[in-house]
Order: structure tokens, then C-alpha cells, then sequence
């Protein structure tokens, strides 16, 4: 005859005496499944983690290992380790009930959504020892859309190569007067200017077949930083002289500094010498308005 265990007898005596049985604590069971990265405006996938338990996110792309976000990584897991393709999490103190802890990790391949978002939770009876993250596989409408994107981008590149070799001619002063009629000017911001730009020394080429001018711009101390994005270019008399590309031989112009910006243009038809110069930066609103400018 085999002896109760002293568990059994226990249960047996509470049963006995009416009192409730305390609940043993279960094993969780461990599962392998797939979530998809939300989109903009969709609900963020949950993964269940418990603690002392290490769960692989696995993706479909090579991830950023420098980007990982994990929220109370520093106090709350023992395990945070990146891979070219995976991300181990094992943490000390699971999320509480209703707690969710953030994951926020980038693609380095630049598609669509750049960033795989996550929320860890912790489930009474199951928890994720392997998650495969995917990308939800574009729609045909949106690939169309990113193509006609990319042409576009493709022929506005051709299009400043075709033109960008004097503006670099200029910026490394190979570019003088000699063989072509050059006017140097000292651009002024247009009468009650305050946008927090400041031109300075300029020249206007003019070719038989060219024609370009190169002015100093000062951002000042203080400003956002700025760039060129379009100009604009009309005579004293309201004539307007079609600007083929704008540069600045740095990408962007920081709050003090200065920078050579040249925009090429098609040869005046008239033999008007003065000009307007409008400067327009990237975000469409920033201006620098300059007068007297010499072409």
C-alpha cells in the first residue's frame, strides 16, 4: 500500500474541514507565432514575456542594432541582446497585469514602416518563446505610388548632374571672371526682411549659354537650420529668368555659419543687369528676398 504524500493529505484535511485548497501556480505553456508591424493608426502587437524565460523576436529584414528601444531595460531585464536579425529579451520582473512595456527597434533596409513597434505584456498560462515580425506585403497601389516617387527623384537627379558642374566649379574657385562677363554685387535683404538670413558678397555669370549667380549666405545665431530647396529670379522690371537648378556647397546651414549658395539660370534675353533673387528653403516657407543683384 502506497502512502498519501503529505501534499494530498494537506488538500484532503482543508477538504475535510471545508476550507478552499490553495491553487498550485501553472506552467506556462510556450508558443511560437507570427505578428505583423503596425501601420499608422493600427493597434501595436503584444508579445508575452514571463520573467526568467528568454523570448526571440526574429525579423524578416536586417534591424538597426543600435536603435533598440526597450522600455525598463536597465532595471527590469536580464537579457537584451541584438542581432542582425533577431532580438533576445528575457526579463528579471515581468510587466504586471494590464502593464505593457514598449519595444521600438528600426530597419536598416529604409522600407516601409521603418520602425517594428511592440508592446511586452505577461499572460496568467502562456508566454512567446519565439515571434517572427513581419511587414504587412504592399498593396499594388502602393507600389505603383513609390515608383512614380523614385522616376521622379530619378530625373530631378539627372537633371541637377547636368548642371551642377559649374556651381562646383564655383565653390572651389577654379570659376573667375576671365572668358565670361562677371558682375560682382553685395546682395541686401529686401526692405523689412526679417527672416533671420543675411546675404552678402555675390557674383552673376553670363555666358553665351549660361548664366549663374553665386551669393553668401549668413544664418544667424539663434535661427533653425536652413537650406535651399527653389528660387526665383526676376529683373527690376518684373521680367522673370527661368532658374534651372539651386545649390549650396554644404547640406544644410547651420544657426552662424555661411555658405556659398548658386543658382543656375537660362542667359537673360533682355540686357537688364539687376535682379531680385529669391531664396525659398526646403519646407516651402522660410524665404531670403535680395535686391540688387548683379547678372
Amino acid at each position: 500500500m502506497v502512502l498519501p504524500s503529505l501534499v494530498s493529505l494537506l488538500v484532503l484535511f482543508a477538504l475535510t474541514l471545508g476550507l478552499p485548497a490553495q491553487a498550485q501556480p501553472s506552467v506556462r505553456e510556450r508558443q511560437e507565432r507570427q505578428v505583423v508591424v503596425p501601420g499608422p493608426g493600427e493597434p501595436v502587437p503584444e508579445v508575452r514575456v514571463a520573467a526568467n524565460v528568454t523570448t526571440y523576436l526574429r525579423f524578416s529584414a536586417p534591424i538597426d542594432r543600435a536603435s533598440v528601444e526597450v522600455e525598463g531595460r536597465a532595471t527590469r531585464f536580464k537579457l537584451v541582446d541584438p542581432g542582425e536579425y533577431t532580438l533576445a529579451l528575457e526579463p528579471s520582473v515581468e510587466p504586471g497585469p494590464g502593464e505593457k512595456l514598449g519595444v521600438r527597434v528600426r530597419y536598416k533596409d529604409g522600407g516601409t514602416p521603418a520602425y517594428a513597434t511592440l508592446a511586452l505584456v505577461s499572460h496568467p498560462t502562456l508566454v512567446d518563446k519565439e515571434v517572427e515580425v513581419v511587414r504587412r506585403p504592399r498593396t499594388v497601389e502602393a507600389l505603383e505610388a513609390r515608383l512614380s516617387h523614385v522616376e521622379a527623384e530619378l530625373v530631378s537627379l539627372k537633371a541637377q548632374c547636368a548642371q551642377s558642374g559649374l556651381p562646383n566649379l564655383a565653390f572651389s574657385g577654379v570659376l573667375d571672371s576671365k572668358g565670361v562677363r562677371a558682375k560682382p554685387f553685395f546682395g541686401k535683404p529686401a526692405p523689412g526682411y526679417k527672416g533671420g538670413l543675411e546675404p552678402g558678397l555675390g557674383t552673376g555669370y553670363r555666358g553665351t549659354l549660361w548664366a549663374m549667380v553665386v551669393v553668401q549666405v549668413r544664418n544667424r545665431p539663434g535661427q533653425p537650420a536652413w537650406a535651399p530647396g527653389a528660387a526665383r529670379i526676376t529683373s527690376v522690371k518684373g521680367t522673370p529668368v527661368k532658374v534651372l537648378s539651386v545649390h549650396m556647397e554644404k547640406p544644410q546651414l547651420q544657426p552662424g555659419e555661411f555658405a556659398l549658395v548658386a543658382v543656375m539660370v537660362e542667359p537673360p534675353a533682355s540686357n537688364e543687369v539687376l535682379f531680385q533673387l529669391e531664396l525659398v528653403d526646403t519646407e516651402g516657407g522660410r524665404l531670403l528676398p535680395i535686391t540688387e543683384v548683379a547678372l
